[in-house]
């Protein structure tokens, strides 16, 4: 388990993503963020989308920085820079889950809001974003080369993506959520029993654990999408146990209805 004061990982971010002392995160926001960061870094998940705060890519930078100094992360980080979001990433661990992707039978779930339900399709059958996939997975590995040298920063332009199914993907989501952007933002998903799995960590004894992962499935079709969940799981378990500083991996699904649903 990591020795690092908690006070000094609050402080760093303060310090680098604190914009206004009212508008600074919060300790809490600070010490779970810094959680995902180290997840990232110990191959737990391959990246983290920042929304604590309007903070942007350069700040990200500086925080990232921050945590070097402090002997908290290594080298190998990445801040990529997608529309008006920006992700932490890893690229060794993107590009590797890219590379699975992309040789592989990757299953989505079309919620479009066209369809009466939701309906598993697959990565073959949506030909634009496999090229927008394959242009990360270049992007990144192209990076990794570069990165002994600190915190690099990059931009991708995506005025023609699906950033909610290019973030589902590059979070690791086992089954990401996919619509035909034609048809705007809404989706078949009102109503609908969700089952919803979350995956959580210990790190710092006294503090919450840490959100490693939240994602849903249409419970309709869950026994056609288990195998996948299965093997989501067993390598998640897996990768969990190469490292030392979590606790207590705690897989959960419940299943929720909501009158409407949000991507």
């Amino acid at each position: 388990m990591s020795t690092l004061s908690p006070q000094l990982l609050v402080a760093a971010a303060q310090k680098t993503l604190g914009m206004g002392k009212k508008r600074s995160p919060s300790r809490a926001v600070c010490l779970h963020l810094a959680g995902e960061v180290l997840a990232v870094t110990r191959g737990l998940k391959p990246a983290v989308l920042y929304d604590c705060n309007c903070a942007g890519p350069l700040a990200l930078q500086s925080y990232l920085e921050e945590l070097q100094g402090l002997d908290f992360i290594n080298s190998g980080l990445h801040i990529l820079e997608i529309g008006e979001n920006s992700l932490i990433v890893s690229p060794e661990q993107v590009c590797q889950h890219l590379d699975r992707l992309l040789l592989g039978t990757t299953a989505l779930v079309d919620v479009s809001s066209s369809q009466p339900h939701p309906s598993v399709c697959f990565l073959d059958m949506l030909s634009d974003l496999k090229v927008f996939m394959a242009e990360i997975f270049m992007h990144l590995q192209g990076l990794q080369r570069d990165l002994s040298v600190g915190v690099s920063h990059s931009r991708l332009h995506s005025s023609d993506w699906n950033l909610c199914t290019v973030f589902g993907i590059l979070l690791g989501y086992p089954v990401p959520y996919t619509f035909h952007l034609n048809q705007g933002s809404d989706n078949c998903l009102a109503l609908i029993p969700l089952r919803v799995f979350t995956a959580r960590i210990s790190w710092l004894l006294g503090q919450p654990s840490i959100l490693l992962y939240s994602f849903s499935v249409p419970d309709s079709l869950f026994p056609a999408l288990r195998d996948i969940l299965n093997s989501w799981e067993k390598d998640l378990r897996t990768r969990f146990r190469t490292q030392n500083d979590f606790s207590d991996l705690n897989i959960t699904s419940e299943i929720v209805t909501l009158p409407a649903v949000s991507l």
